[in-house]
């Protein structure tokens, strides 16, 4: 074996002669390497399996496809030598980054090491990602990031909110471009929450992952309030009352199955088309059931999923922020192999109406939609923008000028059924014909007007109610003289508002039909910096 000589000299100047063989660099390669691969040490990575959490490197191994990770960065350090942490130096540091395939496709992450300093942010770990984030811009691939982290680490001071300043600006720049991801694993808190904020989806593993600004203990000392870390931040809350988590995974194998299916559904970058698939039509195009779905009586709730499941393939439908603002579903699907993007009115949530959730979790998703490529598919059945105080108070004005403002500066193909219900603002802002949508299409059962017509007939016929001899009765004929003249679609296909007024039935055969017609759609938008949507 070759070997080569080196000198090296004492501080008396004094020559020494060391060899060290190939074999030997070798071997400690392979001994710094498993220890790197240690993080914390043994210890800590017991304590972390004893919360039922796995370690950083088991996330990524169970996470990408088998033997397909590659690690940058393994021996990276801290530069650190105050308030002790020169005692305290890990090849790596507290996060592990690096790309690998899923599915068969390349995607970049990071995964922070909880048993290296709590995982602590330090400035080379913030390097460490915004590298790896750049990377993945760069190459135009998804980024994945799974977090479990303290917090900054405080004794490095300024030069942790460095690091993390420069994540932000990573996930600033990559918005838009690339699909980005984040995975709460664990602990995230103040600064650390503002990364996943800035990703286009959060995924919360129950029972482990916590995002709070401030803690209980903080909370407490500021406001007096009592609360536990879950109630809080947990999975459950962010789900359900805050809306920052869109998906919650009972734990985080499940959850790594989620974020492979939402990748799955996606395109790398925005340059490209989300991945479709041959589908097998089957001749099920036309779907008798779906005649039968709108009840006769206006104000009877049904499920709108029931419809979307029967137009999409293989009935399956990949909602997002399910238990948000449950009255409007919005999430992905195929239809005939083509990957589309859902918004829909739930009548038997709200009936349907709009609120303040409801317009930001809708016209996030249909920019997200619009970035990638993703035609859009909008069901309506909308009886109005919801009323009261609150709503009013705040700003259900601005919240639903959102929505408007989305579905305007979208343009990739936006088609749209009326179901039911299309009254006043809500009718325009659910993906209308104003708003530059291409195709709208109406069931038979669609009804469109200013208002329904109970209050309709009460402010026109105020006066004539009033005054005649028996004004229930007149009331009620008025109203249903007015559901003749105007709940229905016709007016609206008269005017050119409405395409076509279609069988139910046919409902999935027109959206393929409208899809292939759209599918090499070139629409634009005046040129500018950016516009100012009304946050």
């Amino acid at each position: 074996m070759y070997e080569h000589k080196y000198i090296f000299f004492n501080s008396q100047n004094k020559g020494l002669n060391f060899i060290m063989s190939n074999e030997d660099k070798l071997q400690s390669l392979i001994n710094r390497r498993k220890k790197a691969e240690l993080g914390g040490g043994e210890k800590r990575i017991e304590s972390q399996h004893k919360k039922g959490k796995l370690t950083a490197r088991e996330r990524l191994l169970e996470f990408f496809d088998e033997n397909s990770f590659s690690e940058i960065d393994p021996f990276i350090n801290h530069r650190s030598r105050d308030l002790g942490l020169e005692k305290n130096i890990i090849d790596g540091d507290s996060v592990i980054t690096g790309y690998g395939k899923v599915n068969g496709r390349k995607v970049f992450a990071y995964s922070q090491d909880f048993t290296v300093l709590g995982g602590s942010l330090s400035l080379v770990a913030g390097k460490k990602i915004a590298k790896i984030m750049d990377l993945a811009l760069k190459t135009g691939c998804p980024i994945v990031g799974i977090n479990d982290s303290g917090g900054a680490r405080i004794q490095e001071g300024i030069d942790s909110l460095a690091g993390y300043g420069e994540i932000f600006e990573k996930n600033t720049l990559s918005s838009g471009v690339i699909p980005q991801i984040s995975i709460i694993s664990g602990p995230a808190a103040g600064g650390a929450t503002y990364s996943p904020a800035l990703t286009d989806f959060i995924f919360m593993v129950d029972g482990i992952g916590q995002m709070y600004i401030t803690g209980p203990d903080v909370v407490k000392s500021v406001t007096g309030e009592e609360i536990s870390h879950e109630d809080l931040g947990g999975a459950v809350t962010h789900a359900s009352k805050s809306g920052v988590s869109h998906f919650i995974s009972t734990n985080e194998k499940d959850c790594f199955e989620q974020v492979k299916t939402l990748l799955s559904f996606l395109p790398s970058n925005n340059s490209e088309k989300p991945p479709s698939i041959d589908y097998d039509y089957k001749n099920n195009e036309i779907n008798e059931q779906l005649n039968n779905i709108i009840p006769d009586e206006a104000n009877k709730p049904y499920d709108v999923l029931e419809i979307i499941e029967k137009i999409v393939d293989d009935n399956y439908f990949f909602e997002i922020q399910e238990l948000f603002a449950q009255n409007i579903v919005v999430g992905l699907a195929r239809i005939s192999g083509t990957v589309v993007g859902i918004v829909a009115n739930q009548a038997n949530k709200l009936a349907g109406m709009l609120d303040i959730d409801a317009s930001a979790k809708a016209s996030r998703f249909v920019r997200f939609c619009d970035s990638f490529n993703i035609p859009l598919i909008t069901l309506v059945d909308v009886p109005g923008f919801m009323p009261g105080t609150h709503q009013e108070y705040n700003g259900i004005i601005r919240h639903g000028a959102k929505l408007l403002y989305a579905y305007v500066e979208a343009t990739v193909p936006k088609i749209s059924i009326i179901l039911r219900k299309a009254y006043g603002g809500a009718y325009i802002v659910m993906g209308s014909k104003h708003l530059r949508g291409d195709i709208n299409y109406a069931w038979p059962s669609a009804e469109i007007a200013v208002m329904g017509p109970e209050g309709a007939v009460n402010i026109i016929n105020r006066k004539e109610i009033a005054e005649s001899e028996n004004p229930e009765t007149m009331r009620e004929e008025l109203v249903e003289n007015y559901k003749n003249q105007f709940a229905n679609p016709y007016i609206a296909a008269n005017r050119g508002y409405i395409d076509d007024v279609i069988n139910p039935s046919e409902t999935r055969e027109k959206i393929i039909s409208s899809l292939e017609m759209l599918e090499n759609k070139i629409d634009s938008i005046p040129p500018k910096k950016h516009g100012n949507i009304p946050l």
